[in-house]
């Protein structure tokens, strides 16, 4: 069986491992092991005799529950069969500039969606600094805008948190890109794990940029990835045209009364923010003492470790011995055969990985 690019492959890893998938202990998919919520999973049950009928296409309650939950208007959000899918109708648009520059390390989709429509891409490698908010406007400082390129005919696409770095970039360390590319998208895909009085959201000021796409994740967070919904933050009129683009009915009835009442369980999102802080350092603080792993500090649910070993022998040997499964990083590129992610877990998953780390 080829060997994955993705994390979350369980029918790949339970075949190395000789293991059932329901044994394998998965650090390599960075979900959220506090979900799903009880609150989606009997919205879930509440839908079933709804199968029957096809969904509203217009996903008006969906929106309506979002408008609220973010603070902006319907008309500016377009849900999707998990971001995956708006990250499609982003390098469509993309295609239409000169260029596209990616900030690199990059998520192996984006280079997907540009090259399924022939974009130009500029790589603009991140300075693999330990840290965790970066001094503003240091995080990027090696765009090529620096250099005096000009940039009115690109675009800019990004993700903060950043995957597979887990830095934070500052809100005012991007917004002044916003002036200078034709276009800017950023996915925030783990940004809901920042507790609110640390994130770095740009959706308070999407109204102010009609250049301005944002993609969010309801499958991390809530770990709903089964279900598969994103949605897009953007101008009306450039979701408009994406809904031209697309299959009619991308989200189904269950993904959205799942939705609805995850984003009103307030409890749970409290419940998450208090987790994950002290379970992410407790992982750090245990990696860090292990001999040859260098971990990397993170604001999102999951560690990018540096080794001075093969991580995708070191990923064979804890599934054959252990039935863990870490994320190696040999699909970027930048990084190759000596880094590996994992993602953040219970106190006692946390500790099987690192027992099992030193083992090996």
């Amino acid at each position: 069986m080829r060997q994955p690019a993705h994390g979350g492959n369980l029918a790949w890893a339970a075949a190395l491992a000789g293991c059932p998938p329901d044994a394998i202990l998965d650090f390599s998919a960075s979900i959220s092991p506090l979900g799903p919520p009880n609150s989606a999973i009997a919205a879930i049950n509440s839908q079933i005799g709804n199968l029957k009928h096809y969904p509203d296409p217009n996903y008006s309650e969906l929106r309506l529950a979002l408008s609220h939950f973010h603070q902006v208007p319907s008309e500016w959000i377009l849900p999707g069969n998990g971001s995956a899918e708006l990250l499609t109708l982003v390098g469509r648009e993309l295609a239409q500039l000169a260029a596209t520059i990616l900030i690199t390390p990059a998520f192996g989709d984006y280079y997907r969606t540009l090259a399924a429509y022939n974009t130009k891409v500029l790589e603009c490698p991140l300075s693999l600094v330990t840290g965790h908010t970066l001094p503003e406007g240091e995080a990027l400082r090696s765009l090529v805008i620096d250099k005096g390129q000009r940039t009115k005919d690109k675009g800019l696409l990004l993700n903060n948190p950043h995957n597979p770095t887990g830095k934070l970039f500052s809100r005012d360390s991007i917004l002044p890109y916003l002036e200078q590319f034709a276009l800017v998208v950023v996915d925030e895909a783990f940004m809901d794990f920042v507790p609110p009085n640390e994130e770095q959201s740009l959706i308070p000021v999407v109204q102010e940029y009609p250049n301005l796409v944002i993609l969010r994740s309801l499958t991390k967070f809530y770990s709903l990835p089964g279900l598969r919904l994103g949605y897009a933050i953007a101008h009306p009129d450039c979701l408009a045209k994406w809904q031209l683009w697309r299959d009619p009915w991308p989200v189904n009835t269950l993904a959205v009364a799942a939705a609805i009442a995850a984003l009103q369980d307030t409890e749970f999102q409290q419940q998450t923010w208090a987790w994950l802080p002290p379970a992410r350092n407790q992982l750090f603080q245990g990696l860090a003492k292990i001999p040859g792993l260098q971990p990397q500090a993170s604001a999102a649910n999951f560690l990018l470790i540096e080794s001075q070993e093969s991580t995708s022998h070191l990923q064979q040997q804890l599934l054959k011995y252990h039935q863990i499964l870490i994320r190696d990083c040999l699909s970027f590129k930048e990084l190759g055969d000596r880094f590996f992610r994992v993602a953040v877990r219970s106190q006692s998953d946390n500790q099987r990985l690192l027992t099992a780390l030193k083992e090996s």
